[in-house]
Parts: structure tokens; C-alpha cells; sequence
């Protein structure tokens, strides 16, 4: 998984960079939740 990579130091960490790795780590996990509640929950 990308999330445990060791940082590149020849890549620029800009904000917006930042704001959209979290903006898809929060996707992902909200995504994987509804999964969750969808076959534990559902009928």
C-alpha cells in the first residue's frame, strides 16, 4: 500500500498534494465502511 512507502525526497510535498492524499485515504475508508455496513447491516 502506497500509505507506508518511504517518502521521495525528489517529489514536492506541496499542500495540495497533502489535501489529496487525505482526501482519497478518507474516500477509501468511508468507502470500505459502506461496504462494510452494506453486507453486515442490510438485510
Amino acid at each position: 500500500m502506497y500509505f507506508f512507502r518511504k517518502k521521495d525526497p525528489n517529489r514536492p510535498t506541496n499542500g495540495n498534494l497533502k489535501a489529496m492524499h487525505i482526501i482519497n485515504a478518507i474516500a477509501i475508508i468511508v468507502f470500505i465502511l459502506a461496504l462494510i455496513y452494506k453486507f453486515f447491516f442490510a438485510s
